[in-house]
């Protein structure tokens, strides 16, 4: 089938999000302005630039009680971490998803740890085994068709790094160990279970 983005593409549901997959989730925690903690999971997510190391983090549309907590966060406080959600966290990972007010503390109500960052204010998610502690680079508006909502891609410098010792394998992060959890499209999430190796011709020898 072909189907212009701008028409009805005719299928029960939307397949667009089925057709750039799997995405790895970044799970935000950041602060508001008066202190108040957010945690959400973003499944458009990435890291975008090496060296630097940089990642962002795009919001879409709002939530009943207002825009998106993440986003809001960011822009007031400059500071953000993307903590790695995993297949043994996607229960409390679904229940941060929710519509919550923003005086909701989601690692409450996931009943989910917190410990101190390093270099930025917002917590990080105990139990995850990877955190990037996150300050803001840009925040890049994006088109928005429905009217009243936003979208916005929120940039972030990556500042300092969290691995726990064991999920290191020969000085190696162990991926398979970890397995990552990812989004794909519909209400579907995946987990990485198997890695290959294959060496780049220009890198063999």
């Amino acid at each position: 089938m072909f189907y212009r983005t701008d028409q009805p593409h005719g299928l029960p549901h939307n397949p667009f999000k089925s057709c750039v997959v799997p995405r790895p989730i970044g799970w935000i925690s950041s602060l508001s302005a008066e202190g108040a903690v957010n945690l959400a999971p973003y499944s458009y997510f990435n890291a975008i630039c090496g060296e630097p190391p940089m990642v962002m983090f795009s919001s879409g549309g709002r939530q009943p009680h207002g825009p998106k907590d993440s986003l809001t966060n960011a822009e007031a406080t400059g500071e953000f971490v993307c903590n790695m959600a995993t297949w043994d966290l996607r229960q409390p990972m679904n229940e941060t998803s929710a519509a919550h007010p923003s005086e909701m503390n989601e690692f409450d109500a996931a009943g989910l740890e917190t410990e101190p960052s390093e270099m930025v204010k917002p917590p990080r998610v105990l139990a995850a085994p990877i955190h990037l502690e996150c300050v803001l680079h840009q925040i890049v508006e994006l088109p928005c068709e429905t009217e009243g909502e936003r979208n916005a891609m929120c940039i972030g410098r990556v500042v300092g790094i969290h691995i726990r010792d064991e999920v290191l394998k020969d000085g190696m992060v162990d991926t398979e160990k970890i397995r990552p959890l990812a989004r794909l499209g519909y209400q579907d999430y995946t987990s990485v279970q198997q890695v290959v190796e294959m060496v780049r011709p220009d890198a063999a020898g």
